[in-house]
């Protein structure tokens, strides 16, 4: 990890504007888990219900399209990136730099919100809300990777991160049985399931499939992400 090139990313992306972004979404869920709360519905349901549709199916994956694409993609649009891989700096390092940042960014905007409303309904009760802050963490240093490469590779990645987000992982992964061994989303709900005993909370997916497709789709991600930097021309063409 590269401090220069980690305190330029997080100047960035924690600027007046996009750091509004990244609390709008975690904001959103714990004010329902207070909502919820105040109007009686602090059920084990209630608290998975809320986990699996909003914070791991919807705030998760939109917050790994501010942050994996907003390490990288503003710098390449605007062209400043040209002077960062201009310096003696190892691209590969500079992807893996802007990787980490963007990981604890997921973890502090995704998983510690995860736990604290889950937290808010029921407490710790059956494991809920430790086992879906550890699966909104793991999802999110893949969704981390996954929109860091998508930065990279296209000028267009926060219109198909959204797409991505919205319509695969909420949609496609949600209903289409098939899909689900390739839904972030529904690996993280098993990584909940193993820490969790809630009988509200049956994952899709086996953990002996999510573990090593969480690891693949991260170090796939991360390295590929490096590759394309090494042949970015400095005269700013892909």
């Amino acid at each position: 990890m590269n401090p220069v090139v980690a305190g330029i990313t997080y100047r960035a992306l924690l600027g007046r504007r996009r750091i509004i972004l990244l609390l709008l979404l975690p904001l959103a869920l714990i004010g329902l888990a207070v909502l919820f709360r105040v109007l009686g519905g602090n059920d084990q349901k209630m608290a998975v219900d809320l986990m699996q549709n909003f914070a791991i199916g919807t705030m998760l994956p939109l917050l790994g399209v501010i942050t994996g694409t907003g390490v990288i993609a503003p710098e390449i649009d605007d062209g400043t990136i040209i002077h960062l891989m201009s310096k003696p700096i190892s691209r590969p390092v500079i992807a893996q730099t802007k990787f980490l940042v963007a990981v604890s960014l997921m973890a502090l905007f995704g998983a510690v919100p995860t736990y604290f409303a889950a937290w808010l309904l029921i407490g710790n009760e059956d494991g809920i809300a430790p086992g879906f802050a550890l699966g909104a963490l793991v999802a999110g240093v893949a969704y981390a990777a996954v929109f860091l490469l998508l930065g990279v590779v296209t000028r267009h990645a926060v219109t198909i991160g959204i797409i991505y987000a919205l319509v695969w992982e909420s949609v496609v992964g949600g209903f289409m049985p098939g899909a689900h061994k390739f839904s972030i989303q529904r690996w993280a709900e098993s990584i909940a399931d193993q820490i969790s005993d809630s009988g509200f909370l049956r994952a899709d997916v086996a953990l002996s499939f999510a573990v090593p497709a969480l690891i693949v789709v991260t170090v796939v991600g991360v390295f590929w992400a490096g590759r394309r930097l090494r042949v970015f021309s400095l005269t700013g063409d892909e």
